[in-house]
């Protein structure tokens, strides 16, 4: 780390700020106007039930969820658990943050008064309690500690055409990812292989020297942690290694395959996955104007020498363009950037051009430079009337502007370089979350004409406020070091949001409003601008907003929709409740249904978790309902869509991926990324369901080998640019049974529902054959288990591996599902989940269920004492392991405290719920009906309707949010996590799969 905190300070022109009062009351400190608790903050394993974390008299208020209390205590409180240099509630964190900025501030002559800066405390600290706004992570990991006092969470790199500047490449992204952050950088200045070097030898060329930097990301987990590190690597289209470039990690999913199948482990974590290079990193093509304009025409595009400038070669843009198109539908790599349109809207092309962003896109500026990033949560400024506040809301987004841009005066930054610009330009990046549940709880439909409106406007309003603030700023410290000679480009960029705004065309009162809120703002910009220039270079991005999402108790992170009309909450005494989402109740009634039958459509989405056929529901009304995923999900056009509504109202650009289902062809990714370059996007990125064959815990679902040629249902020569392949023919024998075999019978409750399952075996162990009976069944579904039992023994015989089984059977979803009596398989999604979970847990060796996620509750013990899920050599894997006394009496702990943490409450069972034969299962069922009862009760009170299940939020999450069979699962807690912008968000503890 640099040490900037010696560095001299801005000059002071004016005479300070004057700060207003928002919310605050003078003579009254924001924690006295709330009521404060003491709680115990527990993490438990959410499989084994084991705790992983605990501290006990946590102070938070009292409006503060459990969860955002339990992410804020692990992730940000600083000191050992237990020592008295532990932090032990909100005030000392908020404190240790905002007196930090409050002390820069006065050092550095931002505050007229002394009674401006302590307003500006009091705001800045009733905004945080209240869950208005939160800075980034790095902010609450750092500023106040003795540890470097690093605020950015997203940095730019740059590489030379010079081996000592690719070394100090590999040197300087270590640094970065060991500080627990991601980069990104271009590699076009890098020569091709096509291009001879100064000795007169070939070139190796970018993606080769990607090799080494994959490697050593890798290598060095960020941050310390176990997940992986986070970086961008971006290459021009012009490039002569553009082909090679776009192919890398499609070709590298086909090796993982192949790899997998040959039997190797293949594992995330496993000893052969290092032959598999460029995981590390999101891949991106910059295209160009004239490259989209020869893809439309059809003409050829010339690939440039790096060293000369020359056209070396020429390629059918169109045939490239289907290359990118079919690589991204096989593996979700390389997304795009439009490199005209982010230099467009460049307020610095006199010092260079913008070539690269951080790994999730958002951060778009100069090499060697950094952004810290702060939200505000949108729902805060819906009053009651349903009016959005647009007074509180500009002035919210000049006090925390305020603030950014006072942290980069005694910010650290992980190079000399990068803190030298960031000093000079001062980026920042302000946004917000929880655009999808405003839009939902105001009746517009997330792709609908009026939702695109409302967030347009405001967006505009952001950024418009930001700048007005900066422009203020710059009166009194002065502006930016490299302002004089970018003035004139920044002005004009001005103008052009401006004029952008001018082109909204707001459809309700509220967009109205907030419109002309923004034009008073940008044309203030605009003349205080050319009076004073600007404070600072850039201003908003749209982020992910992750873990700070679930600080702030957001129901949707960044742009994105609401994930699901369910969510979970977490329960004092532990575990989780499943709820519809409070954002529905108040939609209803703005829509102006009455109360009785606003509940039955909320029954009617706790019961089926979408809105279609709700009774009383207006078909029309739908689209206000759509999701992210699940029954009615967002068209992949209703995202892009969206990006291109707010992105000429962002200095930036946005952290967000369009999520394609698995039919998806190859000609609709196409689409996407031609539509985004028409619609003036800056970035795009796109996923197709299931496309990463080796995802941890994939479904298997769709048969992905691939290639395109069978997803979209047409024949092999429709299918465009399909992969050749070498067909191999071959007769498979089968192998009998012998007459007289060894077999094993387990008898089961999934749900209440019980079955025994019998598996024979060959003579060396191996699976032949199985047998499935349920008690209480008809005759027609004794029959239909038969002729499974008898097509599944049939395929084992003939030489289907059992793992094939399991991938396509287990995680199926269907009644009944629940809680299990089988101590390594707790709960289930479906009877077929249960049985190939446990014949996997039987009969397939620890390797291959390790890749699956499947394992026993002694090898998750064993991964909670060691990290390693792996037996000590020498030890028995295969087999079920019988129940403890331990066990027992830890389900029987866990229980209990479901019950203890929503008691007293009367028993009932809800409508339609089995009864529970199993012993084992019975004290759950008590638990459930009593949360039942119990959230009954609190949704008369609270207009919030809770289905009566208690499970673990993992199984709730498979059960009720839709597909999610790519998404990792988390490392510290071992739930599956789900899409937060470009990355994923665990909703159990506020983990990242990457990006800060």
């Amino acid at each position: 780390m640099t040490d900037t905190t010696q560095a001299p300070s801005a000059s002071t022109t004016g005479q300070g700020l004057t700060i207003e009062r928002i919310y605050t009351t003078p003579g009254v400190h924001p924690y006295d106007e709330v009521t404060w608790e003491k709680r115990e903050v527990e993490q438990t394993n959410w499989k084994t039930g084991e705790v992983i974390f605990r501290q006990e008299d946590v102070e938070f208020p009292d409006f503060w969820s459990v969860n955002a209390s339990t992410i804020v205590t692990t992730k940000y409180f600083r000191g050992a658990v237990g020592s008295p240099q532990r932090e032990t509630g909100l005030k000392q964190l908020i404190d240790r943050v905002v007196l930090t900025y409050v002390a820069a501030g006065r050092k550095h002559g931002y505050f007229a008064t002394e009674d401006d800066a302590l307003v500006f405390e009091h705001e800045l600290t009733y905004c945080l309690l209240h869950q208005i706004f939160s800075f980034n992570s790095p902010v609450w990991f750092n500023v106040g500690t003795k540890s470097p006092q690093q605020v950015s969470a997203c940095f730019i790199l740059s590489v030379d055409d010079s081996m000592d500047s690719i070394l100090n490449w590999y040197k300087e992204e270590g640094f970065i990812f060991k500080g627990g952050s991601g980069a990104g950088l271009n590699l076009s200045r890098i020569r091709s292989s096509k291009e001879l070097l100064s000795s007169g030898g070939t070139a190796s060329g970018p993606v080769s020297f990607m090799r080494g930097a994959d490697a050593s990301a890798g290598t060095i987990k960020s941050g310390g942690a176990t997940r992986r590190a986070a970086k961008m690597v971006v290459l021009d289209v012009d490039h002569p290694d553009i082909e090679t470039f776009i192919e890398t990690k499609a070709r590298e999913e086909d090796k993982i395959r192949a790899l997998r199948d040959a039997g190797f482990d293949m594992d995330l974590g496993g000893e052969d996955i290092t032959s598999v290079q460029y995981q590390n990193a999101n891949n991106s093509v910059r295209v160009s104007d004239e490259f989209m304009r020869a893809v439309e025409a059809g003409d050829e595009f010339g690939l440039r020498s790096r060293t000369t400038g020359d056209v070396i070669e020429k390629v059918d843009a169109r045939e490239l363009f289907e290359k990118m198109a079919k690589a991204a539908w096989e593996c979700a790599d390389p997304g795009v950037q439009y490199d005209d349109t982010i230099n467009h809207w460049h307020t610095n092309p006199e010092t260079g051009r913008i070539n690269a962003s951080n790994p999730c896109s958002e951060y778009m500026s100069l090499d060697n430079s950094s952004c810290n990033l702060a939200s505000l949560n949108l729902l805060k400024f819906l009053t009651d009337d349903n009016t959005f506040d647009t007074e509180r809301f500009q002035a919210v987004t000049e006090l925390v502007i305020t603030a950014m841009d006072i942290s980069i005066c005694f910010a650290d930054f992980p190079t000399e370089s990068i803190g030298e610009t960031t000093r000079n330009f001062r980026q920042l990046g302000i946004g917000y979350a929880n655009l999808g549940a405003l839009l939902m709880a105001t009746g517009h439909g997330y792709d609908s004409e009026g939702g695109r409106q409302l967030a347009a406007a405001i967006t505009s309003l952001l950024t418009g406020a930001s700048y007005k603030r900066s422009a203020e700023l710059a009166a009194i410290v002065g502006p930016y070091a490299g302002y004089a000679p970018n003035a004139e480009a920044h002005q004009r960029v001005m103008r052009q949001h401006r004029d952008a705004n001018a082109q909204l065309a707001p459809m309700h009162e509220m967009d109205t409003h907030v419109q002309d809120a923004a034009t008073e703002a940008w044309d203030a910009v605009v003349t205080l601008g050319a009076e004073n220039g600007f404070r600072n270079a850039q201003a908003s991005v749209l982020a992910p907003t992750g873990t700070i999402g679930f600080m702030m108790d957001c129901d949707t992170t960044g742009i994105e929709p609401d994930f699901s009309l369910v969510k979970f909450k977490k329960l004092v005494g532990g575990g989780s409740m499943q709820i519809v989402n409070q954002t529905i109740p108040r939609a209803l009634r703005l829509l102006g249904y009455d109360d009785v039958t606003a509940q039955g459509i909320v029954d009617h989405i706790a019961e089926h978790g979408h809105v279609i056929d709700a009774p009383g529901l207006d078909p029309e009304h739908y689209s206000v309902f759509d999701t992210a995923m699940g029954e009615r999900a967002i068209a992949p056009m209703g995202h892009v869509r969206m990006m291109a509504a707010v992105q000429p109202f962002l200095s930036g650009a946005i952290s967000k991926t369009v999520n394609l289902p698995e039919s998806a062809t190859v000609e609709e990714i196409e689409e996407v990324y031609l539509e985004g370059w028409k619609l003036g996007l800056k970035a795009l990125a796109v996923y197709r369901d299931n496309c990463k064959v080796g995802q941890p815990l994939s479904s298997g679902k769709g048969e992905n080998k691939g290639t395109a040629d069978d997803s979209s249902g047409k024949p092999a020569a429709e299918a465009p640019a399909p992969a050749v392949e070498k067909v191999v023919e071959y007769r498979p024998v089968r192998r009998r049974l012998p007459k007289r075999r060894t077999a094993q019978t387990t008898s089961f409750a999934v749900g209440g529902a019980e079955g025994y399952l019998t598996a024979g075996t060959y003579e060396n162990g191996d699976l032949g054959e199985i047998f499935l009976k349920f008690g209480k069944q008809g005759s027609t579904l004794a029959g239909v288990m038969d002729a499974f039992s008898i097509a599944v023994s049939v395929g084992l015989q003939y030489g289907v591996p059992l793992e094939t089984y399991v991938e396509k059977f287990s995680n199926l979803r269907f009644e009944p599902a629940g809680m299990t009596d089988d101590p390594d398989v707790r709960m289930a999604q479906s009877l077929m989940d249960y049985v190939f979970r446990r014949l996997a847990l039987d009969y397939l060796d620890f390797d291959t269920r390790d890749f699956m996620g499947i394992h026993t509750a002694e090898e998750r013990a064993r991964h909670l004492a060691t990290g390693s899920y792996a037996p000590e050599a020498g030890t028995e894997t295969r087999g079920e392991s019988e129940p403890t006394q331990e066990d027992d009496a830890d389900l029987e702990s866990q229980l209990e405290s479901y019950s203890q943490s929503i008691a007293p409450a009367s028993a009932r069972r809800p409508e339609g719920a089995s009864s529970v034969a199993a012993d084992a299962v019975e004290p759950a069922d008590t638990a459930v009906e009593g949360a039942a009862a119990a959230t009954d009760r609190a949704a008369v009170a609270g207009g919030t309707t809770v289905s009566a299940e208690v499970h673990s939020s993992a199984e709730l999450m498979e059960q009720k949010l839709g597909k999610a069979a790519d998404a990792p699962l988390c490392m510290t807690c071992g739930i599956k996590m789900r899409p937060a912008g470009s990355c994923h968000i665990c909703e159990g503890c506020g983990s990242t799969s990457g990006c800060s």
